[in-house]
C-alpha cells in the first residue's frame, strides 16, 4: 500500500460526490420541464435522474497476492459511480387547461421531481463531500508531518 492510499480513496469520493452534486442540480433545474425527450413521437416530461455507486474493485498482481497469503478482503480502491438510472415513478399531473403540452381534459404531465427530495439529496451529498475533504486534509497533515521527523 503506498502512501498515498488513502489520498486516492478520498480523490475518488470527492469526484463520485461531485457527479452526484451535478445530477441532483440538473434535476432542479429541470423540475419544471414538460418537454424532456421525445418517445414514440410525443415530448415525455423530463425524468428525475439518480446515481448509484458501488465499490472501486481492486485489481492486478497486488490484489491477488494479498488474497494468496491470506487476506480476507480486497485492497480498496475508493469509491466510483456506478451508474446514473432515471426514477420510473410516475409522474405529476397539474390542471392548467391553457398549457401547451395539456391533453384533452386540461391536464399537463409534469417531471416527477420533487425539489424536497433533491434538497435532502443534495445536503447528504454536500455532508458527504466535506466529510472527505476533511479526511483528505488529515492525510495531507499526517504527510506533512512525517516529512518534518526526517528534519
Amino acid at each position: 500500500m503506498s502512501m498515498f492510499h488513502g489520498m486516492n480513496i478520498s480523490a475518488s469520493a470527492l469526484t463520485s460526490q461531485r457527479l452526484r452534486m451535478d445530477v441532483v442540480s440538473s434535476n432542479m433545474a429541470n423540475a419544471d420541464s414538460t418537454r424532456g425527450r421525445l418517445v414514440d413521437g410525443e415530448w415525455e416530461p423530463y425524468r428525475r435522474k439518480m446515481v448509484t455507486m458501488e465499490p472501486n474493485q481492486a485489481g492486478g498482481f497486488k490484489n491477488y497476492l494479498h488474497k494468496a497469503m491470506g487476506a480476507s478482503e480486497d485492497i480498496g480502491k475508493g469509491v466510483k459511480v456506478g451508474n446514473i438510472i432515471e426514477d420510473q415513478s410516475p409522474f405529476r399531473q397539474a390542471y392548467q387547461p391553457d398549457h401547451p403540452d395539456a391533453n384533452e381534459d386540461g391536464y399537463v404531465e409534469l417531471p416527477n421531481v420533487d425539489p424536497l427530495k433533491e434538497m435532502i439529496d443534495l445536503m447528504s451529498t454536500t455532508r458527504s463531500y466535506e466529510a472527505n475533504v476533511t479526511t483528505l486534509d488529515a492525510q495531507k497533515n499526517m504527510l506533512l508531518k512525517a516529512l518534518e521527523i526526517g528534519r
